[in-house]
């Protein structure tokens, strides 16, 4: 069993398709125009803060997820189940989401397990880090 946090999850998801948003700069970025109207700025990456942030991030990971394999869950859309067999033995990985976590619970992490598989292009699609065991969900 194991935790993996995304690092600044919002900033991976991606906008809605053909939805443009706008915001205003942070304090001391704030740009006049030649028209003496303040200038906003286009979003191109969901921010913390934004009221769709949080379902964008899970619009990009859910589908990702998905074509690597994953079932989601019918009765917790959060939960995600893997299986794969390898010499006779069937491996199973359990994944959990909540916000920007994941908990990976797998019975196999050999070097060539679906574990380390998945791990490894979670990694390379990802700016993740690997936070360890864990000893319960909630702190």
């Amino acid at each position: 069993m194991r935790r993996w946090d995304f690092v600044a999850a919002y900033f991976q998801g991606e906008l809605e398709g053909g939805k443009v948003v706008y915001c205003r700069p942070p304090p001391g970025y704030e740009v006049i125009g030649n028209d003496g109207h303040a200038r906003v700025c286009q979003r191109i990456k969901p921010v913390y803060g934004m009221a769709q942030a949080g379902r964008r991030w899970q619009r990009t990971l859910f589908p990702w997820l998905k074509s690597w394999g994953f079932k989601q869950c019918d009765s917790d859309p959060c939960i995600f189940t893997a299986e794969r067999n390898v010499n006779e033995t069937t491996q199973k990985l359990v994944i959990g989401c909540y916000v920007d976590d994941l908990f990976t619970l797998y019975s196999d992490d050999a070097p060539c397990s679906l574990y380390a598989d998945f791990t490894a292009a979670l990694a390379e699609r990802w700016n993740v880090e690997d936070e360890g065991p864990f000893s319960d969900l909630l702190n």
